[in-house]
């Protein structure tokens, strides 16, 4: 059974969840290689994945029609235990025997570190494959990531979405299996409008040319990507602009639609004085459209949605989005009105009904708290303390916002934003924005001495608070943000050179709390510093070396 083929399966479904499909693709892909190893079907080698809104699907090369047969050696009790001083087999040699299903005469012998003992080899057929697919597959597919099954029908199968259709095919034979309340075949399904009926597949090795050429499907994810980034680019550079592009928008998009078009748009640029984050987060987030933008990265009133389907008339679809959208800026834009009507104050006593933590007190009781850090770190790094101080004060003031209600991704940035509308210091209302700096790994660090100040007061404040609380983070949950913020913490004082006591920050940030445990803290933030500074190609043995003392 040493003959290879190409194993193609496909699960049709309804539409995916388009954030999950990545990885659901993924680890279809992994649990289904990985099973085809240990079962003796695949040497080493690649699963090539296919995902669309409607399939998931792995085509893996050179898997066996059949396991090798094996040949098995299984030793039994020594000899010298195996005969009595006659030369007759013993009971412990008879039973091992017997367990072989062969007599006595028919085992050998094999020497071991211990000595000679009875043996018995025989040579294990290989099961076919076709036999062992289908369980495997049933395996692979029970692995998937996939928080809340669903159930369809009157059927018990349990999957991430309904699924219409199997293919299982090894070669050009179909594997016979039934699962996810299906049986398998040698039938794809196209595009759900261009191309809904199904398409023959002869075999494995055809896949996926036939989807491509007949159907409407591009089921390359990669190639489907591409393909809307480079015709997005495009559209935009035709309209003397370029597209943001937020990866994981682009994933999504891709797991959105299987014939993909993108298409320029308009908005009304009245609605451009909105700043331009709020706007870029409603066509992001809402409308899943990539916003264009100038050579100076200013928003442009143009957009690029990517349709499904290949209009007759690519006018009304578009037509349709800018409608869509227009309605959707004028809530921006009656959002952005109304905030202004009241200053950051008046809105910092409202934060007094936002809990922060049922053990720390409300948003306003750690307003307080960064407010008294921030003006310690100030007087050491030598910023401004009072704009630090009224900094703080405002810092939180954004999240009773409308905007910031309706987007919390821009907490912070419209906060800036406010703080100009109201006639705030310049270094104020930067400072706000950078509290929250940096807020990914490669973000920028804060560049004003206010907001260096009031980005490490908040930090140091939620780290000896939720310490303090004794709900730690693990290996998998850090639902606090602690890791981000001890590592955003180091990154801003090494990096920006500040001359700061980290030990008696902590120490200070602990005061109000009653169980705080500021060495628990330091000891967290500083087992950071390896990791950081081997990204800095730092030798790790020296960095430990360093920590041994105690530094802080």
């Amino acid at each position: 059974m040493s003959d290879t083929r190409t194993l193609l399966v496909e699960i049709g479904t309804e539409e995916l969840p388009p954030k999950a499909l990545k990885t659901l693709s993924e680890a279809l892909g992994d649990h289904l290689l990985e099973a085809l190893k240990e079962a003796r079907l695949a040497d080493d080698g690649d699963a090539r994945l296919y995902a669309t809104p409607r399939r998931l699907a792995v085509k893996v090369a050179n898997v066996r029609v059949g396991q090798p047969d094996q040949e098995v050696e299984r030793k039994g009790p020594a000899v010298a235990a195996a005969f009595d001083a006659d030369g007759k087999p013993t009971k412990a040699a008879e039973g091992f025997a017997r367990s072989c299903g062969v007599s006595v005469d028919e085992l050998g012998r094999v020497e071991t570190p211990k000595g000679e003992c009875l043996a018995y080899q025989t040579t294990v057929p290989g099961k076919p494959a076709a036999e062992l697919i289908p369980e495997l597959l049933d395996a692979a597919v029970k692995k998937l990531p996939i928080p809340k099954r669903m159930r369809w029908s009157d059927l018990d199968a349990e999957f991430v979405r309904p699924v219409h259709w199997l293919v299982l095919l090894h070669g050009s034979d179909v594997i016979d299996a039934e699962m996810l309340s299906v049986k398998s075949g040698r039938e794809t399904y196209g595009h759900r409008f261009h191309a809904p009926g199904a398409l023959t597949l002869a075999s494995a090795d055809d896949y996926p040319a036939p989807l491509g050429e007949k159907g409407f499907v591009t089921a390359d994810f990669a190639e489907r990507r591409n393909k809307i980034a480079a015709e997005a680019r495009e559209l935009a550079r035709g309209a003397d602009g370029q597209i943001v592009v937020e990866e994981s928008l682009l994933d999504e998009v891709t797991s959105l639609v299987e014939w993909p078009v993108p298409l320029l748009g308009d908005f009304n640029p009245d609605y451009l004085d909105v700043p331009q984050e709020a706007l870029i987060s409603y066509m992001q987030d809402h409308q899943k459209y990539f916003p264009v933008v100038d050579t100076d990265g200013k928003l442009m009133p143009r957009f690029i949605t990517v349709a499904n389907i290949e209009s007759k008339d690519p006018t009304v679809v578009v037509a349709g989005n800018e409608r869509v959208l227009n309605a959707r800026l004028s809530d921006a834009r009656f959002f952005w009105d109304t905030d202004r009507k009241q200053t950051l104050e008046s809105r910092v006593e409202k934060l007094d009904t936002i809990l922060f933590h049922k053990k720390l007190g409300s948003v306003l009781d750690k307003v307080k708290r960064v407010q008294s850090i921030a003006a310690a770190v100030a007087q050491w790094i030598g910023a401004d303390v009072d704009n630090t101080r009224r900094a703080a004060l405002l810092a939180k003031a954004d999240l009773v916002s409308d905007m910031v209600g309706e987007f919390p991704e821009l907490q912070g940035i419209m906060g800036r934003y406010y703080a100009v509308n109201d006639g705030e210091a310049d270094e104020v209302a930067q400072a706000i924005e950078e509290q929250y700096w940096p807020r990914f790994a490669g973000d920028n660090l804060p560049e004003s001495g206010a907001g260096q100040a009031l980005a490490i007061a908040d930090k140091i404040d939620s780290l000896a608070g939720i310490f303090s609380t004794g709900e730690l983070p693990t290996g998998t949950k850090d639902p606090y943000g602690l890791r981000r913020a001890a590592l955003g913490l180091l990154r801003i004082i090494i990096e920006k050179r500040l001359p700061i006591d980290l030990r008696e920050l902590l120490r200070k940030a602990g005061r109000p709390f009653e169980n705080a445990d500021s060495d628990a803290v330091l000891d967290y933030v500083l087992e950071r510093l390896p990791a950081y500074y081997a990204d800095e190609g730092l030798d790790t043995d020296t960095v430990n070396a360093v920590l041994s003392l105690k530094p802080g």
